[in-house]
C-alpha cells in the first residue's frame, strides 16, 4: 500500500503544446535563473525537436518559457546533459535518435541558443533505433546500446567518432546503459539481464546476471539503470511489471528485489504494476536507517511509471508516492543542485514539477 508524506508537496502542472519524449534539469546559472530542457514530438507536423525553457518558480504559479528550440532529424530515444566543467554556462547535451545516430548539441543558457555540435554517422552505428545512453562524468565519452544487440564508445575529443566494444550479432538487446566508473559501465536489456563491462578487460561483459522472477510466463525488460557516485559497485535497475532491483556486483548472484509482481518473495509493498521507465537515486530522502556510508542497505530510489505513478522506494519502508496521475509518467528528472525540486513529463503533454518541503 503506497503511503503519502506528511507535509504537503507543492504540485504545478503546465500544459505543453507537444508530446515530451524526454526532459533533464540544465545547470543553474544563479538562484533565480534555472532551465529546463525538453525532447519533444508535434504529432501534427511529426516534428521532433529540442527545446530550453527558463523556469520561474513561484509559490503560486511558476512559468516555462520558451528560449531556444531546434529540430532534430528523427524522434529522440534517450537524453543526456553533461555539465562543463569549464563553462557551466554551456552544458553538454547527447541525444540519441530513433533513425539509429547520437547528436551532440551546447546550449548557450545566457545568449538563450541551442547550438548543433556534431553527430555519428547512422551507417556502421547501430541497426535500428539506438535505445539508450549515458555521458561519463568528465563528457569525454558516450557509451550506445541498441536492440541490435552493439555496444558503442563515442569518443567525444573526435567529435563524433567511435569504436565497436561489442557485437551480438542481434542474439542480445540493450534496452539501457550507465556508467559506473571512468571504465566501466552497465547495460540492461531483455530478460531482467544486466551485464557489467570494465574497458580494460576485453571480449565481453566482466560479470552477468538474468533474473527469473515470473516463473517463465512473462520476458522482463530493465528500461532504466542508476549508479550512485560513493557506492559504484551497486547498480540500481527498473523494468517490467513494477519491478525494481539492486545488484551489487560483489555478489553477482543476489540480487535484492524491492518492488515488483509476479514472484512468490517480492515484497507486499510493491507500489507500481506496470513498467517502471525511469529510476534515479533520490538523495533528498536520507534514510534515518543509514548511518554508515559503507553500508551495503540500498539508498532510497525514486521511479516513474507507465500506470501513473511517480514515487519513492526504499529498502525495507512503505514506499512513498508523490504523484499518481490517470496517464503515463515517461520520464522525470531530480534538480542536482536542489534535490527538493523534481519535475516529470505526462503523457497528456503537460509538465508537473513538484517540490518537497
Amino acid at each position: 500500500m503506497a503511503l503519502t508524506t506528511s507535509n504537503p508537496i507543492q504540485i504545478h502542472k503546465l500544459p505543453q503544446h507537444t508530446y515530451i519524449d524526454a526532459l533533464r534539469w540544465l545547470p543553474h546559472l544563479s538562484t533565480f535563473t534555472r532551465h529546463i530542457l525538453l525532447a519533444t514530438y508535434d504529432s501534427d507536423t511529426s516534428t521532433p525537436s529540442l527545446q530550453t525553457l527558463t523556469f520561474s518558480p513561484s509559490q503560486n504559479t511558476p512559468t516555462l518559457t520558451p528560449q531556444a528550440s531546434i529540430s532534430a532529424p528523427s524522434r529522440i530515444t534517450s537524453l543526456k546533459v553533461s555539465p562543463s566543467p569549464f563553462t557551466p554556462s554551456k552544458p553538454l547535451i547527447a541525444a540519441a535518435i530513433f533513425s539509429g545516430s547520437v547528436l551532440f548539441y551546447s546550449a548557450d543558457l545566457i545568449n538563450g541558443s541551442l547550438n548543433f555540435e556534431y553527430s555519428v554517422p547512422e551507417e556502421g552505428f547501430h541497426s535500428g533505433p539506438v535505445s539508450g545512453i549515458d555521458l561519463n562524468e568528465n563528457g569525454s565519452e558516450c557509451v550506445s546500446v541498441g536492440e541490435d544487440g552493439k555496444v558503442n564508445l563515442v569518443s567525444l575529443g573526435d567529435k563524433g567518432g567511435f569504436r565497436r566494444v561489442f557485437d551480438s550479432n542481434g542474439l542480445v538487446s540493450y534496452s539501457s546503459v550507465k556508467w559506473a566508473s571512468p571504465v566501466e559501465f552497465v547495460t540492461g536489456g531483455f530478460g531482467f539481464g544486466l551485464h557489467w563491462w570494465d574497458q580494460r578487460k576485453g571480449g565481453g561483459p566482466v560479470a552477468l546476471f538474468k533474473g527469473n522472477w515470473t516463473g517463465g510466463n512473462a520476458s522482463g525488460i530493465v528500461h532504466s539503470i542508476d549508479i550512485h557516485p560513493s557506492r559504484k559497485h551497486t547498480c540500481l535497475a527498473g523494468g517490467s511489471s513494477g519491478t525494481v532491483f539492486a545488484w551489487d556486483i560483489r555478489s553477482p548472484k543476489q540480487p535484492l528485489i524491492l518492488s515488483g509482481f509476479g514472484a512468490n518473495d517480492v515484497p507486499a509493498n510493491s507500489l507500481v504494476e506496470s513498467d517502471i521507465w525511469e529510476i534515479q537515486y533520490d538523495n533528498y530522502t536520507h534514510s534515518s536507517k543509514i548511518s554508515n556510508p559503507t553500508s551495503s542497505r540500498v539508498l532510497p530510489a525514486m521511479i516513474c511509471s507507465e500506470d501513473g505513478i511517480l514515487g519513492v522506494i526504499e529498502q525495507g519502508e512503505e514506499p512513498i508516492e508523490l504523484l499518481a496521475e490517470p496517464c503515463a509518467i515517461n520520464s522525470f528528472d531530480i534538480d542536482r543542485q536542489n534535490p527538493s525540486d523534481v519535475m516529470c513529463s505526462l503523457e497528456w503533454e503537460s509538465i508537473a514539477i513538484l517540490s518537497r518541503p
